[in-house]
């Protein structure tokens, strides 16, 4: 499975919103005051992503309720509620649609016959999955690197970053 570059830069913008909003990564010309707005030209430059991919991302998060926008020279973007209250899984569902699909159907809405009669239940139980880490791991948890335990004991699999294909 992939994840789509839409997906992995929307998470890393929010990182960024949530590392300036924690005073962690203060922006040029900040001298440590309550931060303001994030133009999505200093989102982009901080994680080196492109500029006009990130405007489309972070519209989306913004419609998602997930980001506050203020217009104007010192305008940009916030986070909408506390960094530990907004699930890694609400970010990629807010830009990339639900968690899995199956040719476009979500998992318990397939239906197989014969030999693959129960494909249906293993798209169930990666769904299952995926839920439990994404939306089990607050962005919080991501900046600061205090995740999950059942993080924890994934990525500590010996097997964790063993390629397979």
């Amino acid at each position: 499975m992939e994840i789509p570059a839409k997906a992995e830069y929307a998470v890393r913008a929010m990182l960024t919103l949530a590392a300036v909003e924690a005073g962690d990564e203060p922006l040029p010309g900040e001298g440590g005051v309550a931060p303001r707005p994030v133009s999505v030209e200093r989102l982009a430059a901080e994680q080196g992503l492109p500029h006009k991919f990130l405007e489309g991302i972070v519209g989306e998060l913004r419609r998602a309720g997930l980001v506050v926008s203020r217009r104007g020279a010192r305008g940009g973007y916030r986070l909408s509620r506390p960094a530990g209250e907004i699930a890694v899984g609400d970010i990629i569902r807010a830009v990339d649609g639900p968690l899995a699909e199956v040719r476009g159907h979500r998992p318990h809405e397939t239906s197989y016959t014969g030999s693959a009669a129960h494909l249906d239940q293993l798209w169930v139980a990666l769904r299952v999955a995926m839920r439990r880490v994404l939306d089990g791991t607050s962005l919080e948890q991501l900046r600061t690197g205090d995740l999950p335990e059942e993080v924890r004991v994934l990525t500590e699999d010996p097997d964790a970053r063993r390629n397979r294909c």
